[in-house]
């Protein structure tokens, strides 16, 4: 039936880091944009996208 069809865990975690891994070979923008840790779908970065990009690092004097 459908439910046989799907792809689910192992194997859904194996495509989908294999299709990234394929747009980063070929040079694509979302491979670049994956590769550095930003949205990969236009999303603004210059403020929020923080979820993607992680603890925000301080740059302290000292």
């Amino acid at each position: 039936d459908a439910v046989a069809k799907m792809n689910v865990e192992g194997d859904l975690r194996r495509a989908v880091t294999g299709n990234v891994k394929r747009l980063q070979e070929i040079g694509a923008y979302r491979g670049y944009r994956h590769r550095r840790n930003l949205p990969a779908r236009g999303q603004r970065t210059k403020t929020n996208a923080r979820t993607k990009r992680g603890k925000r690092v301080t740059m302290g004097s000292g």
